[in-house]
């Protein structure tokens, strides 16, 4: 099964990267026809979403495997997406394009603080207790709900 998953990954990755080798884009997400771009627009399309939404046309990433899991590929799509940032960023001398050294890292260019991002991962569970997403979305839960207090904001307001 794990070498399954591995050539799904290398697959996708090849053919997001596409594009780039033929030096026909600088970036995944500026490559057009790509899973990786579709992606990243859905993704952008809700920023305010704790899980980033998926093109329904695409498989999903479902996350890391579980007991309860949903039919996809059993990874993150930010997984994925650095996996595909750092491959496109290898030079190689039978390689025409490349993703440039010198342009951010792709979660720097998609706005996710990525020390923010690695400090919530590892003590997700401690840090929220109810609710996750930005200030925003959790007031607006909050009022939804009809609550009068909102706990956890100031840790909410680290993801914006």
């Amino acid at each position: 099964m794990k070498l399954a998953l591995q050539r799904v990954a290398t697959c996708l990755a090849y053919v997001d990267l596409n594009p780039i080798r033929a030096q026909m884009a600088a970036t995944p997400e500026t490559s057009e026809y790509t899973s990786a771009k579709q992606r990243i627009v859905t993704a952008q399309e809700d920023p305010e979403s704790t899980e980033p939404h998926q093109p329904t046309l695409l498989f999903p990433f479902a996350g890391y495997p579980r007991q309860d899991m949903p039919a996809g590929l059993p990874f993150r799509l930010q997984d994925y997406l650095e996996l595909v940032d750092w491959t496109g960023r290898q030079l190689r001398d039978d390689k025409r394009g490349s993703i440039d050294n010198g342009i951010p890292p792709i979660l720097e260019r998609l706005n996710i603080d990525a020390e923010h991002w690695i400090y919530n991962t590892q003590h997700f569970e401690s840090q929220f207790k109810g609710l996750v997403g930005t200030a925003i979305s959790i007031k607006s839960k909050f009022q939804q709900f009809g609550y009068q207090r909102t706990p956890g904001l100031g840790l909410a307001e680290l993801l914006t």
